[in-house]
């Protein structure tokens, strides 16, 4: 926002609310709740701040009466966007606090018609010999997307033990990071560096800017985030590469830790980092070694409804 409070728009006709990153700010600060709430009065303050928030979030106005969320409303150019939000990719969060509001939720039938397309999400494709368990993209030329979108959703809520009545998410988020590492292992475009201790592809810099790097998208650019963010679901070959960084690559390391993204064969690298690819990394690797996030987002008794709400398995954690 400027100092005027007035909108400081993203792109021409993106000047409003965006569902999707709400979503993603929405999960930190029920995390954080859980963290804060019985702590001391100037905790618990923050705690009800935080609170006030989550609870103020208007899901269901981004339906627009459908079975389904869309990403971007406007006041100025209200749905223009048309972002209808269908299949998988990083907005699963979105769909479970929508159907979780204990003020403005959502049914379940808009998770299960529009994010899951009545179960036209999950399929039995595999990609290297290792099943996908769900579409990444509507057409069978895209095997898996950016490796993001196993991290964006999860950092609060639990793969482990998370199904609904099509998909098992603990699977598709780790065979989406097996496929990865196996993919630069493979490395079938032959690009310089490649290899299972050099790996992990999402959306980061690059030579020609911003790319959303994919097995099927590969310009020969790994990001770090893609692999370090994968601690609990490849904790070996994770640990492999963030070895390798430190040991091969420490032209690539600054103070905050490996740049947000190098090519070898290309020669190239930004001594430079991008917060939305660093802030999963501390986050997930905690999750790997403790659970601490897993444990406070899963511990909020509005979620553990929610997922109940939308008939979905998963590891309970006693309300803190």
């Amino acid at each position: 926002m400027e100092k005027t409070g007035k909108t400081k728009p993203f792109s021409n006709d993106d000047d409003g609310g965006d569902l999707v990153e709400t979503a993603f700010l929405a999960q930190g600060l029920i995390t954080a709740r859980q963290f804060f709430k019985n702590g001391s009065d100037t905790e618990k303050v923050l705690a009800n701040r935080m609170d006030k928030l989550w609870n103020e979030i208007d899901w269901s106005w981004y339906t627009k009466g459908e079975d389904v969320l869309y990403w971007h409303w406007s006041p100025k150019y209200e749905w223009q966007k048309n972002f209808d939000v269908r299949g998988y990719n990083e907005c699963l969060i979105m769909y479970i606090l929508a159907a979780a509001s204990p003020t403005h939720p959502v049914s379940a039938d808009v998770y299960y018609k529009g994010f899951l397309m009545d179960g036209k999400m999950a399929t039995d494709r595999e990609f290297y010999g290792i099943p996908t368990e769900v579409n990444h993209y509507e057409s069978n030329d895209m095997a898996v997307g950016p490796m993001f979108w196993a991290h964006y959703s999860f950092l609060g809520l639990d793969p482990h033990q998370l199904e609904d009545k099509y998909v098992d998410y603990w699977k598709a988020t780790q065979n989406h990071a097996l496929i990865q590492h196996e993919h630069c292992k493979r490395n079938p475009y032959g690009y310089k560096g490649y290899s299972a201790e050099c790996w992990g592809l999402t959306s980061s810099y690059s030579m020609t800017g911003y790319a959303g790097h994919n097995p099927q998208e590969d310009l020969g650019v790994i990001s770090p985030t893609a692999a370090l963010s994968s601690f609990p679901y490849t904790p070996n070959a994770s640990m492999a590469f963030l070895k390798h960084m430190y040991t091969d690559h420490k032209n690539l390391i600054g103070k905050y830790g490996p740049y947000d993204a190098f090519s070898e064969q290309s020669n190239w690298y930004l001594p430079r980092y991008l917060a939305i690819d660093q802030l999963p990394i501390p986050v997930m690797i905690e999750n790997h070694r403790s659970g601490l996030l897993w444990d406070l987002f899963m511990s909020a008794p509005e979620i553990q409804e929610g997922l109940d709400k939308l008939e979905m398995s998963y590891r309970k954690v006693p309300s803190i």
